[in-house]
């Protein structure tokens, strides 16, 4: 993907910084971020669904960690396929109760939103746009 899209044109330069880290933390603090909310789910699941189960809360608890775990191996090149697979587990999570599934659409949207910037930083890269590709003047 390095390749301009004119063929005439030199290739961009590699990026002097990684691209990549700033947006492995946005990931990771998303998750991060997730598994707090799934987390606080669990007293609304308690009031308002007929109290916790040991199923409900053990799906829960083990989700949770699971994000938690998930935001330390952003570095991985599987990590956004799996950071993906937990949005269905948590869109799953509607039929213990509507507002985990309320919780997941949510995130769903934010996880949506981050591919949008992955493209665009992908996108600028190839076409030497990102501020460290570019060749400071003589």
């Amino acid at each position: 993907m390095s390749e301009s899209a004119d063929p005439g044109e030199a290739p961009a330069p590699p990026p002097g910084a990684d691209p990549w880290k700033g947006l492995r933390g946005v990931m990771a603090g998303t998750l991060v971020l997730e598994a707090i909310v799934v987390l606080l789910t669990l007293p609304v699941v308690a009031d308002v669904a007929g109290g916790v189960t040991v199923w409900t809360g053990t799906y829960l608890v083990v989700l949770s960690v699971v994000m938690f775990f998930g935001a330390g191996v952003q570095r991985r090149s599987w990590a956004l396929a799996f950071n993906l697979g937990l949005q269905v587990f948590v869109l799953l999570g509607a039929f213990i109760h509507v507002s985990i599934g309320i919780v997941g659409v949510v995130f769903l949207t934010v996880w949506g939103f981050i591919l949008v910037l992955r493209a665009d930083v992908r996108r600028r890269m190839a076409h030497g746009l990102l501020p460290s590709q570019r060749i400071p003047p003589t």
